[in-house]
């Protein structure tokens, strides 16, 4: 990365004033801007072809990848919403037969959620779908501008993950 003195000036307390500080709120508004508008083709996407919701295919997509089953608290915990949340849409599937809540042993107030027979071929035919939307979303990237805007974002999510020191 090259950057010269006036892309390294801070301010009172430490805090960048300087045009290094403004690139990246324009790239954060960017990347806020781009995910927006994404996510919201998506969602119309899943309601108009499936008549569901992106949350509930969120909550597909983590059960089949977790094919064992996940706790209520560690599916609530992977998609980063409340308990409450994820209760309502996994009532919904396990009375459409796509998900089973099962006991958890030496735990009766805990259960495990996990894909039916079913829920897997239904969500399997579902990211098919979702797959190719979002590559005809990204049509524009080359395999190695995809590449690279992962490398970036994971720098952004690794930086944001370690415990910062003030």
């Amino acid at each position: 990365m090259n950057m010269n003195k006036s892309e390294n000036a801070t301010g009172p307390g430490g805090n960048e004033t300087s045009d290094i500080s403004k690139a990246r709120l324009r790239a954060w508004l960017q990347i806020l801007k781009v995910s927006r508008k994404i996510e919201g083709e998506l969602r119309e996407k899943m309601r108009v072809e499936f008549g569901s919701t992106l949350p509930r295919f969120d909550v597909l997509a983590a059960l089949y990848r977790e094919r064992d089953g996940m706790r209520m608290s560690e599916l609530s915990k992977s998609l980063m919403v409340s308990n409450g949340n994820v209760t309502g849409i996994v009532d919904r599937l396990v009375a459409e037969g796509l998900v089973v809540r099962l006991p958890v042993e030496n735990d009766r107030r805990a259960s495990i959620v996990r894909l039916t027979e079913a829920g897997e071929k239904d969500f399997a035919e579902r990211a098919l779908v979702h797959e190719s939307w979002v590559s005809d979303l990204f049509s524009d990237l080359s395999s190695s501008d995809a590449d690279a805007l992962i490398r970036i974002l994971r720098t952004i999510s690794h930086h944001n993950e370690a415990p910062h020191h003030d």
